[in-house]
C-alpha cells in the first residue's frame, strides 16, 4: 500500500519533487486572478477557476454563492487539467489556502483522489524559497474522463443545519472573521450576522503570523478541546459560501481529526432564505 500523503506540503519538499510527474495547480481567486496567473505563476502550474471550474454559480438562495458543480462537470474539469486517478496534485493560492486551494483539495478528497496536497504558505512562500516562476502559457495533455459517482466526504444541507443548530449533540462552526459573525460588517452577502446556535472559530486561527499553518499538535489540542468527543458526522463547518470553510477542514485533517461535514450553502444561502438569523440587533 502506498504511503498516505499528509494534507500539507512545504516548499522545500515541493522543490525536490518538482517534475513532470507532479501536477501543480494555481487556485487563486478573486479580482484579476486569471490575469495575475498569466502574469506570474509557479512554473508548470495549471490554473483552476473557482467560479467556472469549482462551482456551479446560479441562484445564491439555492445552494449559496459557490455550490458544488455536478459530478459530470467536475469530471470534465479534472480531465481538462490533465488529472487522472494516479496523478499527484499540489494546489496553491495566494491567501494561505483560504482562497480556493483548500476548496479544490476538499473536492478532490471527496472524489476519492488520494494523492493531493495544499502548499503550506502558498505562492508567496514558494517565491520566497526561489521556486521557479513563469509567465508562459503552460502546455499539457488532457486525460480521459475522471470517474466520479458521488462525494465521499460529509455534506450537510440547509435543513440538516436547521436541525443541528438546535441540538446540543451537534456543533455548527462558522469560520468567518468575528466582525462578520457578530454582524458588524458583511462585504459579500445581503445581511450581516450568523446562524443562531453556531460557534465562531475564525479560519485565520489555523495560521501562524507568518501565514503558515500551525503545527498539527497545536491544532489538534485546540480542536479537540472545542469538539470534545463529538462524532465528525455531528459537526458541520461553514463560512460565507463553502470555500473558506474548507480551510478549517484542511486544518482539522492536518491535525489528525476526522473531516466533519461541510455546509456548502453557508451564510450566503442561509441569509437569503427566511431562516432565523442572529444579527447585530439580535445579538
Amino acid at each position: 500500500m502506498p504511503e498516505k500523503l499528509l494534507p500539507l506540503i512545504n516548499t522545500e519538499e515541493l522543490l525536490q519533487l518538482h517534475s513532470s510527474d507532479l501536477i501543480l495547480i494555481d487556485a487563486r481567486a478573486g479580482l484579476n486572478a486569471r490575469e495575475n496567473y498569466q502574469n506570474e505563476h509557479l512554473k508548470s502550474a495549471r490554473y483552476v477557476d473557482l467560479n467556472l471550474d469549482l462551482a456551479a454559480v446560479e441562484n445564491p438562495a439555492d445552494g449559496g454563492r459557490h455550490p458544488l458543480p455536478s459530478f459530470s462537470k467536475f469530471s470534465e474539469v479534472l480531465s481538462k487539467l490533465g488529472i487522472s486517478r494516479s496523478s499527484r496534485v499540489v494546489i496553491y493560492d495566494d491567501k494561505n489556502g483560504s482562497n480556493a486551494a483548500a476548496r479544490f483539495w476538499w473536492m478532490l478528497k471527496a472524489a476519492e483522489h488520494t494523492k493531493v496536497q495544499v502548499l503550506n504558505g502558498g505562492l508567496q512562500e514558494a517565491i520566497k524559497a526561489n521556486f521557479p516562476v513563469s509567465s508562459q502559457i503552460e502546455s499539457f495533455e488532457t486525460t480521459e474522463k475522471y470517474p466520479i459517482l458521488n462525494w465521499k466526504l460529509g455534506l450537510a444541507d440547509i435543513e440538516e443545519v436547521e436541525s443541528a443548530r438546535k441540538n446540543d449533540k451537534n456543533i455548527v462552526i462558522d469560520v468567518r472573521d468575528k466582525n462578520r459573525f457578530d454582524g458588524l460588517t458583511e462585504p459579500l452577502d445581503l445581511i450581516a450576522g450568523h446562524i443562531p446556535g453556531a460557534i465562531n472559530i475564525p479560519f485565520s486561527e489555523n495560521l501562524e503570523e507568518n501565514g503558515l499553518f500551525k503545527e498539527s499538535s497545536i491544532l489538534a489540542e485546540k480542536y479537540t478541546a472545542i469538539l470534545r468527543d463529538t462524532p465528525s458526522q455531528n459537526i458541520i463547518v461553514h463560512c460565507g459560501s463553502g470555500v473558506t470553510a474548507c480551510h478549517t477542514l484542511l486544518a482539522m485533517d492536518h491535525a489528525g481529526i476526522e473531516i466533519p461535514k461541510l455546509y456548502v450553502g453557508s451564510w450566503s444561502e442561509w441569509s437569503r432564505n427566511e431562516r432565523e438569523m442572529a444579527t447585530k440587533e439580535t445579538n
